[in-house]
C-alpha cells in the first residue's frame, strides 16, 4: 500500500497539519497519487499510532489549533525499506479501453464524444504539467539530485499525458460513427 509512504514523503518534505496535507496532495502529490481527506486522516491515525510519526509538540495552548506532524526516525526507515523494496508494475485497468473493445462487438454509436471528453481532459492535464515544468523546472540542467527526482516524476506526467493525446486522437479518428 502506497499511501502511507506518500505521507511520509510528503512530511519528509515539510512538517504539516491534515489539511495542509490534503491541499499538497491536490496541487502536487495528487498527480499520481490521489487520497481524500479522510483517508489522508485516517492513514495520520495509522502511522501515528505505529510510532512512524508524532504530533508536533505545540508552541502555545493547542485549543482551535491544527495538529502539524512529523516523521520519526522509524517512519525514514520504513520509507527507505519500502524505497528499495521490490514491486511489480500494476496491470492498466481503464474502463475506455474496455469500451473500445466492446465497441467492436456491439458498435461504437456514441463512443466519440466519450473519446473527445477524455481527449480534452488529458490535453488539460499536459498543458498543467508543462506549465509546472516551465515554472518549477526552468533550467533541467542545473537541478540538485532530488529537484531532478522531482522533475523526473513530473516528466512522467508529461509523457503519459502526451502518449494519451496521441491515442486518443488516433481512437476518435479510427472509431466509425
Amino acid at each position: 500500500m502506497s499511501l502511507p509512504h506518500a505521507i511520509l514523503t510528503a512530511l519528509l518534505e515539510k512538517p504539516s497539519s491534515g489539511l495542509e496535507l490534503t491541499r499538497r496532495f491536490d496541487k502536487s502529490i495528487g498527480y499520481f497519487w490521489s487520497a481524500t481527506h479522510q483517508q489522508i486522516y485516517r492513514e495520520l491515525g495509522k502511522l501515528e499510532a505505529a510510532g512512524q510519526i508524532r504530533t508536533l509538540p505545540a508552541a502555545a495552548p493547542t485549543r482551535g489549533k491544527k495538529k502539524e506532524y512529523e516523521v520519526l526516525p522509524v517512519g525514514r526507515a520504513e520509507l527507505s525499506a519500502w524505497v528499495a523494496r521490490p514491486e511489480d508494475p500494476r496491470p492498466l485497468r481503464d474502463p475506455l479501453l474496455l469500451r473500445l473493445r466492446a465497441a467492436a462487438v456491439v458498435g461504437a454509436k456514441g463512443l466519440d464524444a466519450e473519446i473527445g471528453r477524455h481527449l480534452a481532459l488529458h490535453e488539460r492535464q499536459l498543458a498543467e504539467y508543462r506549465e509546472i515544468e516551465a515554472r518549477d523546472f526552468p533550467r533541467p540542467e542545473t537541478l540538485k539530485d532530488s529537484d531532478r527526482l522531482r522533475h523526473l516524476v513530473l516528466r512522467a506526467g508529461i509523457e503519459l499525458e502526451t502518449f494519451w493525446t496521441g491515442w486518443l486522437t488516433e481512437a476518435r479518428s479510427s472509431t466509425p460513427e
